[in-house]
């Protein structure tokens, strides 16, 4: 998997790309873990993500659970179909902030 991360300001983007799972989570976890702060918004573009498993998934929601313990958010934006379809298989597009990455669509 390719990880790209932009943190202008106080927010920050990461692009995955790839396949997301068991054996990038370590990976992805060190990556990321500086950037969730107070008040801070990290977005994870999932556009080109292929797959998705069950412990990439866990991840997220850890990510997501300590986001929004500091007072920041995560959101995940433009997943690829394959990860839209487990998204609502598993009814974590109720427990996310999924936006389309369009201009207007959230944050």
């Amino acid at each position: 998997m390719r990880i790209t991360i932009d943190s202008p300001g106080g927010s920050a983007r990461v692009e995955l790309a790839g396949r997301f799972d068991a054996n990038e989570v370590a990976e992805f976890r060190a990556c990321v873990e500086g950037l969730v702060r107070t008040d801070a918004t990290v977005t994870i573009d999932l556009e080109q993500v292929v797959f998705i498993d069950s412990t990439a998934l866990a991840e997220l929601i850890r990510l997501n659970k300590q986001a929004t313990g500091a007072g920041g958010s995560l959101v995940l934006s433009r997943p690829s179909p394959p990860v839209r379809v487990i998204l609502e298989i598993t009814q974590l597009d109720m427990v996310f902030t999924i936006t389309s990455g369009e201009a207007g669509d959230g944050p």
